[in-house]
């Protein structure tokens, strides 16, 4: 944090009164996303002013702000005297298969919103107190049993990790004009709604779900609420740089099939090879999503003082599905 920079000052010193600010105001990207949609109607629903930014020039809503990544069009104004932005664009890691074109698209949806917002919060005059920026886990790489956390150093080689690392470089010009940013690697969203736990659920209410392969790859989860409310607490927690948004305690694959088995009441016992999902999704989707994974803690969040409220998969998963 820059002392020299007032127009960069937190969140709760704006107030003025001694006292934490109730009511932010928020530029949110991403925001019709899984996280995005929960994370908007929790904050408006907390008494927060959020402005989506949408990507259509007419009909825009109150709420709403026009931008273009693309052509690196975003109004200033719509930053300026924001209290906070949060940044969570990017095209859906397993919405197509990976083709050179998909890849490419990967990349630029986070790196062009990125950066055009980074610039534009070094740009203004009245600076957001906070900008968090989306990431993910995939940073780490595959590690096997070693237990990750934000004191890591050296990225992975794979083709997620090199996104992740472009993602974050992104951010860089916020950062550098004193606005405190943190980078939100955030882990495997648990939800009926969407995501994997959505794709997963009709085969195993109908006992078809298993492991896949041996099942020993780690699996770091969080669950949608504690996503969201993580999201919320770093508005005003004094952390900067990354951030595991995973739940504390991850498990591997086969104990995912076992506790989601268990909690539906439903056999989990014949494994998933490796050659159908490979075939179905080519073999480095695959193997990304499926077959390899980190064993990923929130230590910084946790010292920030975050309290989960679905700390273990079977707390989650009850939570989540009503049972």
């Amino acid at each position: 944090m820059c002392p020299d920079r007032p127009e960069s000052r937190s969140i709760t010193q704006r107030a003025g009164n001694g006292r934490s600010v109730g009511a932010v105001n928020v530029v949110i990207s991403g925001s019709s996303g899984l996280i995005g949609t929960a994370l908007v109607e929790h904050l408006r629903g907390q008494g927060h002013t959020v402005v989506r930014l949408v990507r259509r020039s007419g009909g825009l809503a109150a709420n709403e702000a026009a931008w273009d990544p693309a052509t690196g069009t975003l109004d200033p104004a719509v930053i300026d005297g924001a209290d906070a932005v949060i940044n969570l664009s990017g095209a859906g890691i397993g919405d197509h298969r990976w083709t050179d074109e998909y890849k490419r698209e990967l990349l630029s949806s986070r790196t062009l919103t990125t950066g055009l917002l980074a610039r534009t919060i070094a740009a203004v005059d009245r600076k957001p107190s906070v900008f968090l920026s989306g990431s993910a886990i995939g940073w780490y790489g595959p590690c096997g049993d070693e237990v990750l956390d934000e004191s890591a150093t050296t990225p992975g080689s794979t083709f997620l990790a090199d996104i992740c690392v472009q993602w974050e470089q992104a951010a860089g010009p916020a950062t550098d004009a004193g606005v405190r940013t943190a980078l939100l690697r955030t882990g495997i969203v648990l939800t009926p709604q969407g995501g994997a736990l959505k794709k997963q659920l009709p085969l195993f209410k109908l006992a078809l779900g298993g492991k896949f392969a041996k099942g020993s790859q780690w699996q770091s989860w969080i669950s949608l609420p504690d996503e969201v409310g993580a999201i919320e607490h770093l508005l005003t927690a004094p952390v900067s740089g990354p951030v595991n948004l995973t739940a504390p305690n991850p498990v591997t694959n086969a104990e995912f099939t076992k506790v989601l088995g268990r909690v539906l009441g439903r056999p989990t016992v014949l494994p998933i090879p490796s050659f159908g999902p490979k075939l179905l999704l080519g073999g480095e989707l695959a193997d990304a999503l499926l077959f390899t994974g980190q064993r990923v803690v929130p230590r910084a969040l946790q010292a920030s003082g975050y309290t989960f409220q679905h700390p273990t998969l079977e707390v989650a998963l009850r939570a989540l599905l009503g049972r």
